[in-house]
């Protein structure tokens, strides 16, 4: 399969269109086809199944954001997947104010579990009113018979007037916990209006459906990787080298420098030693994903029992305009790195990559995890792992927490260790067996790569999206 057409650097002028507006409706440009792609007989047919019913409407993902995060991740493969198909897909991105994002951003957390204080009444009439205004904007670019997936809580409030205006909705939720709290209960009821206007909603895992929810309406689709896409593809040794040290992660050959100009910066002491076993987390700098913790069980609990270095690499948080806390957990994790000793402290590497050149992100990360020993997720609540599936794609040994959809990812001893995410002691443990046994994480990370393999790549995603949109023509879901 071939990869899907990179998309091309940001503009600051296409950011400062954006920008310009409170609320808006733009359709993300660059998405392009897989040309070359092929699929299985299976897919191409539900694909033709579906173009008949659709006639000439079309089928639209709307999210917040098209850069940084694992939604934009992705819907970069996913629509140039629909269009090599034959189908007319969209991708649209909605903007609305900064204040809006921070109260988005807490539901994100409530719906992990994690309390951020109660929701106010006039918390509640700005997300209907934001949404039902963004919810008009897009019905000015959609059309009834049309169908729209919205991605995630930053849009199910747009679902009633989208369906009242005859356009066939779904949501698609990425987030949730295996676990009930108080504080999820308490964000569902503050979206439960909305999530209960949509015919049919989409979960990554059983565990996150909504009690209130009727099973009959929910579905399950597993996020997936591409294994063409910059992220994923085979790279050379020479490439891996050169692509960490255009970043200046490894020593800086005059060769290397010039062949592989920077995507990013490193906050280091000194570049990365050649033979150094690597412990790599790559996540955005979210409170959720625990680089903090990371850093503080790798300085407890790894380094006074190994050689190892770690590696914490995120996106650069100015890129990622729905993720306010970004900057904040990034300067947390430098203010953490500086306290420790130097002898520890030497051996930590922060790296920020740029998100205006995603396909040379997308190489950084690959080259990372490809020269990483281990690869961790240490998330203390996880929708779905996506860092942790390319690891298993090629095939890295990995150490993840046992929540949400990571424990679905991996298991147990088998392609990998899962531990209690606040247990830094366990941790450290298993990070260290890993470094200790090579033959042992050779054959994890083996047994990673075929159950990635089997179970999480992008044409199994696929096929159930068509499924889906045969689902919603079918039963003529408007309301």
């Amino acid at each position: 399969m071939t990869a899907p057409t990179p998309p091309p650097e940001r503009t600051a002028a296409r950011d400062t269109a954006v920008a310009r507006h409170d609320h808006a409706v733009t359709v993300v440009d660059g998405v392009g086809t897989t040309e070359g792609a092929t699929w299985s007989p299976r897919t191409t047919a539900l694909a033709a199944e579906l173009a008949q019913a659709l006639g000439t409407s079309r089928v639209h993902h709307v999210s917040t954001t098209a850069t940084g995060g694992g939604v934009a991740e992705l819907l970069w493969s996913s629509v140039a997947h629909h269009r090599s198909l034959g189908l007319r897909a969209d991708w649209l991105v909605v903007s609305a104010p900064p204040e809006f994002f921070r109260l988005t951003k807490r539901v994100h957390h409530g719906l992990h579990g994690r309390h951020t204080g109660e929701f106010t009444p006039d918390e509640a009439a700005m997300y209907r009113a934001v949404t039902a205004r963004l919810a008009r904007q897009l019905s000015e670019v959609v059309r009834a018979g049309d169908l729209v997936i919205l991605h995630d809580p930053q849009t199910v409030g747009m679902a009633p007037l989208l369906t009242d205006s005859g356009v066939r909705v779904a949501w698609r939720c990425h987030v949730g916990s295996r676990k009930d709290s108080p504080a999820a209960e308490a964000t569902w009821e503050l979206l439960r209006p909305f999530v209960q206007a949509v015919p049919r909603s989409v979960f990554s895992v059983p565990d996150f459906v909504p009690a209130f929810l009727p099973r009959s309406r929910a579905s399950v689709i597993m996020p997936s990787i591409e294994p063409a896409a910059a992220k994923n593809r085979e790279l050379s040794a020479r490439e891996c080298r050169g692509r960490l040290a255009g970043i200046g992660l490894t020593e800086r050959s005059g060769a290397a420098a010039a062949a592989f100009p920077p995507a990013g910066h490193v906050v280091q002491d000194a570049p990365l030693p050649p033979d150094a076993p690597l412990v790599t987390q790559v996540s955005r700098w979210d409170p959720l994903k625990d680089m903090p913790g990371v850093l503080r069980a790798f300085a407890e609990h790894v380094a006074p029992e190994s050689a190892a270095h770690l590696l914490l690499l995120g996106p650069d948080p100015d890129d990622i305009p729905d993720d306010p806390e970004g900057a904040e957990v990034f300067a947390e994790v430098c203010r953490i790195r500086e306290g420790l000793a130097p002898r520890v402290r030497s051996r930590v590497h922060l790296a920020v990559l740029t998100l205006r050149d995603l396909h040379a992100n997308g190489l950084v990360v690959n080259a990372a995890q490809r020269r990483s020993t281990v690869v961790v997720q240490k998330s203390l609540e996880e929708g779905f792992g996506l860092t942790l599936t390319e690891a298993m794609w090629k095939a890295r040994p990995a150490v993840a927490s046992a929540v949400g959809g990571l424990a679905s990812q991996i298991r147990d001893g088998a392609e990998g260790h899962l531990v209690r995410p606040h247990d830094h002691a366990a941790f450290g443990a298993r990070v260290n067996e890993l470094l200790a046994r090579s033959d042992y994480a050779s054959r994890l990370g083996s047994a990673a790569r075929r159950r990635c393999r089997d179970h999480f790549l992008a044409e199994r995603e696929l096929g159930q999206y068509l499924e889906l949109y045969l689902m919603m023509v079918a039963s003529g879901e408007t309301s």
